[in-house]
């Protein structure tokens, strides 16, 4: 009785879904996190009888046949990539990407990694870093006798210096964009790696054609809409919830034909 197993893979679908609905909800205070959608597709069928077989000698075919499905598979994992609120922090090292674009991080093992997370602070040396320390590339410093840290839409960073009457230029952040962002691999800590599926990092000054500015004193919060969450995830348990009884009811069915006489 194939009800069983198909029923079976039903089950386990939903448990990924729920699985998905629990992180994205986890994650709801996550400084820019984009929620997760799982999709799914059919498996193979099993062809009873063939479409578009011939029924007779007279040339006539079999216009639907019999094709019985096996159940259904995750196809996917899809990240949501919609912007995020942006919430004024008037921290002067909180950055917002507003549009597209990943900030570039330097990881310990030499690899770049890209994020949407902007809660950057000051290392020992004076640098702009993220919170676990990595460098932001390209590498800036703030000098140690600066009272006021600018940061413009374009990613000019430039420093108040204690004496001086003009502001002094220290660098000029980069942002990343990728022809297929939703191929990027979660590192986790907020960041992503670069994939073939994603394609290259395209490096580029905020603000151009293609990028979005940036914004000093603001974070992009997490996309994750509380009431979509549980509306799928109550969804996704009538969903669960109508798969066993599919299992129950085979059961029920196969112990009315181990009791024949």
């Amino acid at each position: 009785m194939r009800s069983m197993s198909v029923a079976a893979t039903g089950m386990m679908a939903q448990q990924l879904h729920v699985e998905v609905i629990s992180n994205n909800i986890a994650n709801m205070t996550t400084t820019g996190f984009k929620r997760m959608r799982p999709e799914f597709q059919d498996l193979l069928y099993q062809s009873q009888r063939r479409i578009g077989a011939a029924s007779s000698a007279d040339g006539t075919i079999i216009p639907a046949g019999v094709q019985l499905g096996l159940g259904v598979k995750t196809a996917s994992v899809y990240r949501v990539l919609e912007q995020g609120n942006l919430v004024n922090t008037e921290n002067r090292l909180d950055l917002a990407v507003q549009g597209s674009g990943y900030f570039v991080v330097e990881l310990p093992t030499g690899e770049l990694g890209y994020t949407r997370s902007g809660n950057f602070q000051l290392s020992p040396d004076g640098e702009i870093v993220t919170a676990d320390g990595y460098l932001i590339s390209p590498g800036i410093a703030v000098p140690e006798d600066a009272i006021e840290i600018a940061i413009n839409p374009e990613g000019m960073v430039a420093a108040k210096i204690q004496g001086e009457v003009e502001m002094r230029v220290l660098g000029q952040l980069e942002l990343a964009t990728f022809v297929n962002p939703v191929g990027l691999e979660a590192l986790g800590d907020n960041l992503l790696l670069e994939t073939e599926a994603s394609g290259p990092a395209n490096l580029g000054t905020p603000g151009s054609a293609g990028y979005g500015g940036v914004l000093q004193g603001f974070l992009e919060s997490s996309n994750v809409n509380p009431v979509q969450e549980i509306t799928s995830l109550i969804t996704a348990q009538r969903a669960y919830d109508m798969n066993s009884k599919v299992i129950s009811a085979s059961d029920e069915m196969m112990m009315t034909v181990t009791q024949l006489r």
